[in-house]
């Protein structure tokens, strides 16, 4: 099943092509303050460069489309996922200003990333009948959604999805000239454990999915056939060695920044269009910093028989030397530098597109500048967030965070009496100055998940956090990453990882304002607060799903509780005793 397809006469012949691609561009609309390293003789020069942003990529995109143009080739535009979340723009107008910003780039397709789910469905369908271009959805199961729901996603012609009854991918057809090439999306399909899809539309098997598409799409005479993947750049080579009849794989998840960026400090990863089972493989980074595109040849076969292609880093004209960019490095070194720069085969001096720039700075703009300059609190020293406690210690951020669920619910009528947070909620740490609205919802705690409250028995709060911490060190169970490891509040306890699974968690003791710390009771029912995600019991919070009712999620986000933290009592992220709150859920043994 496809759309756009006519069934015109099929010649399968030669096929020349420019592919562009983008993916986990994160609401990064504006460019950002990049760091560099370069070395000038003897010299190491560490400046910084207004790197990426929208209007940049659409000027790459006219470019590169004009270049096609020019040589004869066809040309399509493709996203990898994952636009929702990471700034405040996203925190501010969630779906709206990625569609009408998207829309302006001119996209061909994009599919479903992991992030597009993390409050739900209703953005999302909110977001597709805002765009004008096709949504990818090829494993997200939609046949038996509740058509009764204010917003849904089943009843949308440019959303692409999973077909039950062949068990495989809506797919588009894009011609070029009279030379048709399929287009097909899928995601992680393990997406309720990693976000929140409404539970009446599950996600299928991606590989198999993958396998009976492309069946399908052969099936009906076509041969060129490329796959658009938010799986993450090791799931793709997997999935590539494990079927056959793909082209290409533009994948999204991972921000993997393929090619050498070594000598500007920025890494190196494997070539651009790794090959693995005859499939080329392509990923182009994150946060909209970097545009790939490769030309191709198809033969008549579908076989790729050319290819030649890279991963760009879009920068400015100018080096600065602080991250303000204020200041513009204008000696011999840095102007050695910029020439340098201009020079390097992975990077892209470009200016920034006025219509696209125009919009941004008329629509989006002026809100977002506001609340830049609404600072809240004065970080009189820097505070360190890791996942997991190292020789230095935790999180000193966290703690402070789940403090601030426990004041947000308890100041609006909830007898929250613990929380418990992961750590992956929180995106990096602070340094000292001002700490503005922005700062919080667009850095810390960009993520727009609401937060919420649940009763549990004592024994609960155990396994809960056992669960997370199992998890977070794979101890005894496949774990899905350091992002579960628990901070809390009001709860100090001690790990033991070497016990048997499910008697971990020791001397397990909570406070209370009026007898200070006392030991938890198995049996007794205590009320706590977790964020939405983590009350669906997902990545090792599987006990909470033991709760007595369904719980109750607020319509505060993670930043709204922080932001109300400060704003009443800005002296908190001061006296906050980060040690003594460390010491509430200090473990050992693991």
């Amino acid at each position: 099943m496809n759309r756009e397809y006519k069934n015109n006469e099929i010649t399968n012949k030669l096929l020349k092509l420019t592919i562009a691609h983008v993916n986990d561009t994160h609401s990064y609309f504006e460019p950002t303050s990049l760091q560099l390293t370069l070395k000038q003789g003897e010299q190491i020069l560490r400046p910084y460069v207004s790197a990426g942003g929208f209007a940049r990529i659409a000027t790459r995109i006219h470019q590169l489309r004009s270049d096609a143009q020019r040589m004869r080739r066809g040309f399509l535009f493709l996203h990898a996922g994952d636009c929702f979340q990471g700034t405040l723009y996203f925190s501010l107008f969630k779906g709206t200003a990625n569609a009408d910003m998207l829309n302006e780039l001119q996209l061909d397709a994009m599919v479903l990333g992991n992030h597009e789910l993390d409050m739900g469905n209703a953005p999302v369908a909110a977001f597709v009948r805002k765009i004008n271009f096709p949504f990818l959805a090829g494993n997200w199961d939609l046949s038996k959604e509740d058509l009764t729901k204010h917003n849904t996603l089943s009843t949308e012609s440019n959303v692409l999805s999973y077909v039950p009854s062949t068990q495989s991918a809506q797919w588009l057809c894009k011609w070029v000239g009279d030379e048709p090439v399929a287009i097909f999306g899928v995601s992680i399909d393990k997406m309720a454990a990693i976000a929140n899809p409404d539970l009446d539309t599950p996600f299928a098997n991606a590989i198999e999915t993958v396998k009976n598409t492309i069946s399908d799409i052969r099936s009906n005479g076509i041969n060129k056939i490329i796959l658009l993947s938010h799986l993450g750049y090791e799931e793709d080579k997997q999935l590539a060695s494990q079927v056959s009849g793909l082209s290409l794989i533009i994948g999204g998840h991972s921000h993997t920044l393929q090619g050498d960026f070594s000598s500007i400090g920025l890494g190196k990863q494997d070539h651009y269009g790794v090959v693995v089972n005859d499939i080329r493989i392509v990923q182009s980074g994150c946060n909209a910093l970097s545009l790939g595109h490769c030309d191709i040849e198809f033969d008549a076969q579908g076989r790729v028989i050319s290819f030649s292609g890279r991963n760009e880093l879009l920068l400015g004209r100018r080096l600065f030397l602080n991250a303000s960019m204020d200041q513009v490095g204008d000696d011999d070194a840095h102007i050695a530098a910029c020439d340098f720069l201009g020079r390097h085969p992975n990077v892209v001096v470009c200016k920034k597109d006025p219509q696209v720039q125009s919009m941004l700075l008329d629509k989006y703009v002026p809100r977002v500048r506001a609340l830049q300059k609404k600072v809240i609190a004065n970080v009189d020293r820097n505070l360190r967030h890791v996942r997991l406690p190292d020789e230095k210690g935790g999180s000193e951020i966290a703690p402070l965070v789940a403090h601030s669920f426990y004041y947000m619910l308890n100041k609006n009528g909830q007898s929250v009496e613990f929380v418990i947070h992961n750590a992956g909620g929180v995106r990096t740490s602070l340094n000292a100055g001002e700490l503005s609205v922005a700062d919080v919802a667009g850095k810390l705690l960009p993520f727009a998940v609401p937060v919420g409250c649940y009763r549990v028995t004592g024994e609960v709060i155990a396994l809960i956090i056992e669960g997370a911490i199992n998890n977070a060190t794979n101890n005894g169970v496949n774990g899905t990453g350091t992002g579960s490891y628990p901070y809390t509040y009001n709860l100090k306890y001690r790990y033991m990882a070497e016990n048997l699974l499910g008697s971990r968690v020791e001397e397990l003791q909570i406070f209370t304002p009026e007898l200070g710390w006392q030991p938890v009771e198995k049996t007794k029912i205590y009320t706590g607060s977790s964020s939405a995600y983590s009350m669906k019991g997902k990545e090792g919070y599987q006990a909470i799903l033991q709760m007595q009712g369904e719980g109750f999620v607020s319509q505060y986000s993670m930043a709204d509780c922080f932001t109300e933290l400060l704003t009443d009592h800005p002296e908190v992220i001061s006296h906050f005793d980060a040690n003594q709150s460390l010491k509430r859920h200090w473990h050992k043994g693991c």
